[in-house]
């Protein structure tokens, strides 16, 4: 790996350090402490694409000094928190929904926000901190990295709730899940039925509740 680093010591320092792909500007900032101005430095790496900035104070390795590929779910939660990779993400994650995702969704019990990068698009949603924590969980990523992600029984009942909203009836929950969706009834099936009515309990929706009742069914 030397070898690729060229003749940057810096740079060498931080990709000997680095656990990931993904530094945020502490990391970046100690690494580079021995620099009389590490800002400079900093400045320095990014200029000749050895790091790239994905917003302020968030960096990956640029392409030609990379090692593995940058996990998306790592980057969303430094990006803006507290919160978890959910909703369309999430799904296709575990494979609910077929749809090729392009956004990195996420829930946060922070206000509403987008952030384009050179990356793509990271969008959070909003729900209320008492809503948070019931059923998320701290995937490993890699030997050294972990990310908050949504279950996903969590997953598909933020997708439900936040995208979908109220439903009427059964019938057009039904309708939803099955054909706009295209939730198959294998992947139903493997929900899990004690983790739904915990989700519902701290969050009671139609969305949830006629979740919890197709899943019942099968």
């Amino acid at each position: 790996m030397e070898r690729n680093l060229g003749i940057d010591p810096g740079l060498a320092v931080l990709r000997r350090k680095a656990t990931g792909e993904e530094l945020d500007y502490g990391f970046v900032m100690h690494c580079l402490g021995d620099y009389s101005n590490s800002r400079v430095k900093l400045n320095h790496l990014l200029k000749i694409n050895a790091l790239i900035r994905v917003k302020k104070g968030i960096y990956i390795f640029g392409k030609n000094f990379a090692t593995h590929p940058y996990s998306s779910e790592v980057l969303a939660n430094m990006i803006y928190g507290p919160s978890y990779v959910s909703l369309e993400w999430a799904c296709q994650y575990y494979r609910l929904i077929p749809e090729k995702v392009t956004t990195v969704t996420s829930v946060t019990s922070q206000r509403t926000k987008q952030f384009k990068t050179p990356l793509g698009l990271f969008s959070y949603d909003h729900i209320p901190m008492k809503v948070f924590p019931v059923g998320v969980t701290l995937k490993k990523i890699s030997d050294k990295q972990q990310a908050l992600i949504a279950t996903k029984e969590k997953g598909l009942a933020d997708l439900l709730v936040l995208r979908r909203g109220a439903f009427s009836s059964k019938k057009h929950f039904e309708e939803t899940l099955f054909e706009d969706l295209r939730v198959e009834e294998e992947d139903l099936a493997s929900l899990d039925l004690t983790l739904l009515n915990a989700i519902f309990l701290s969050r009671p929706h139609s969305a949830i509740k006629y979740l919890i009742e197709c899943r019942k069914s099968l």
